[in-house]
């Protein structure tokens, strides 16, 4: 009797970024360099990448080129942070960083741009910036701005915003992703699923993705220990010392299972990169290599 082949999951492209390195800002004494990052990335058997903060790898689009194809390595995407939900008046500021990111990421010949929501919490110290909880009228703002903001940067640079529910933002639960959705133009604003913070808020990845799969147009990998994480519900510890303890976790051992979430990428029947991220900041600088060595060998064992 033979065994039955993995299903080929071929519409998936597997990357990795800084993030499975440890690295979560533009320039830090805990985070390994971005030569090392860059080399070890190759190394563990990945062929695309995300630019990570800006500034943390080379901002000059022909030295980053040299250096990413010395290595055979693309760039998958960019990424921003913004907080359009505080209204009109924080255009400004915002386009001036998401214009020098777009700019970056176009010359990488990249065609997206992840956009996470800015943090309730301050990302270094966990202490409260503001409600969790937006109004009726941030609410407004959050997906007018997100829809102007899609607009202006495919009509400026020609790619397309992929919105990143994330922990400890205003995007991020279930109910608070299908408002956002069910609020916003299908046709201007899709989203980067992240397999780990969805699940870490509490939400079903599979039925997200075959209820929303239309709006589905990138996927972060990533898995939660969910016996860490049942302590920081019941702590309400925040994100940052969350990641500290381990609460994100290697594929396969965590959630949600990863099989069943790439079968449902896969059916949706349209090219997806799938990055890898595991958070994981502040780290060893010897720790990021092997589980990226691991993560690539196990993902490849599910057909991607």
């Amino acid at each position: 009797m033979t065994t039955p082949a993995t299903p080929a999951l071929d519409r998936l492209r597997v990357g990795s970024a800084p993030d499975s390195w440890g690295v979560w800002f533009p320039d830090d004494p805990l985070q390994v360099p971005w030569q090392r990052f860059l080399d070890e990335v190759s190394q563990a058997g990945y062929a695309w990448i995300e630019l990570g903060p800006y500034g943390y790898l080379p901002t000059d689009p022909a030295r980053l080129t040299d250096e990413v194809q010395q290595r055979g390595l693309q760039v998958s995407a960019g990424t921003i942070f913004t907080a359009l939900h505080r209204g009109p008046d924080t255009w400004d500021e915002t386009w001036a960083h998401v214009a020098e990111v777009a700019e970056l990421t176009r010359a990488m010949q990249a065609e997206h741009l992840v956009v996470i929501p800015s943090f309730w919490r301050d990302d270094k110290t966990a202490e409260l910036i503001e409600p969790p909880e937006l109004t009726t009228e941030q609410w407004h703002h959050l997906t007018t701005g997100m829809e102007r903001l899609a607009r202006e940067v495919r009509e400026r640079y020609g790619l397309r915003i992929m919105v990143h529910p994330h922990a400890d933002t205003h995007i991020d639960t279930e109910e608070h992703v299908e408002r956002f959705l069910d609020a916003t133009d299908q046709d201007l604003v899709s989203l980067c699923l992240d397999t780990g913070h969805y699940a870490y808020c509490g939400g079903d990845n599979v039925k997200l993705i075959e209820t929303y799969g239309e709006r589905i147009g990138y996927l972060h990998l990533k898995q939660v220990d969910p016996d860490i994480l049942a302590d920081v519900v019941a702590k309400g510890t925040p994100f940052g010392p969350a990641v500290q303890q381990g609460v994100m976790c290697e594929p396969p051992l965590g959630v949600p299972a990863m099989e069943p979430v790439l079968t449902a990428a896969q059916q949706l029947g349209i090219d997806l990169f799938a990055i890898v991220e595991q958070d994981m900041y502040p780290c060893p600088p010897d720790q990021p290599l092997p589980i990226a060595e691991r993560t690539r060998r196990f993902l490849r064992s599910c057909g991607a």
